[in-house]
């Protein structure tokens, strides 16, 4: 298989993005791009907790001929020091990604709404105190990417730095607009069920 053809193959993912993105503008060994992403809060969208995932993911990045070693050795700060550079097919596959990933949506199938394809399971007063328990967590949520905003303004970075906070506060406020309304009708009766009104609208379906 060659190095094209492998690149188109790759299966990409928000990580592997994130990798090439940053060795887009300078070569740098893995310790350094968790840190980086870390450093420019880009870790509240990309997953980069895990150092041994990293890794395997610059393997795979390398074995399709995205990126290359560009250097090897040792200091006394960091454990490794094998430098990586991004290689032509992984500067295009980045942007052609970026691309992607922007212009057509995605089902990317998320925890909260296959879990809320069977809240009926839990019974509506069990249901309100979870969904409450996570309008509590989704405020907290607003107010740090609230604040930081306002700090980012503050020190005036380039707003298109910022957009992915932008993104999320949008989201996170229009969720929290909505199981508002959710836990206002639980606790209304406005939105209710039972065990028996589950089971005359399965009859039905079934008959």
């Amino acid at each position: 298989m060659t190095a094209s053809t492998q690149a188109t193959a790759f299966k990409r993912s928000p990580l592997a993005m994130a990798v090439l993105g940053i060795l887009h503008l300078e070569p740098m060994h893995p310790y350094a791009i968790q840190r980086r992403i870390k450093e420019w809060g880009k870790d509240k969208v990309v997953n980069v907790g895990q150092r041994a995932q990293l890794y395997k993911t610059i393997t795979r990045l390398q074995e399709a001929g995205l990126v290359t070693v560009r250097e090897t050795g040792r200091d006394q700060q960091y454990p490794e020091r094998t430098v990586y550079e991004i290689t032509d097919a992984g500067r295009t596959a980045c942007l052609t990604w970026i691309n992607e990933m922007i212009s057509t949506p995605r089902n990317e199938f998320p925890e909260f709404p296959a879990a809320l394809s069977f809240l009926m399971l839990l019974g509506p007063d069990a249901a309100r105190a979870e969904l409450e328990r996570r309008a509590i967590a989704l405020r907290a949520n607003r107010t740090e990417l609230e604040e930081g905003l306002a700090g980012a303004h503050q020190i005036n970075l380039p707003r298109v730095t910022m957009l992915e906070d932008e993104y999320q506060l949008a989201v996170v406020t229009a969720e929290l607009n909505w199981l508002e309304t959710v836990l206002a009708d639980l606790t209304t009766g406005t939105l209710t069920w039972s065990w028996q009104s589950l089971a005359q609208f399965q009859n039905r379906t079934t008959a």
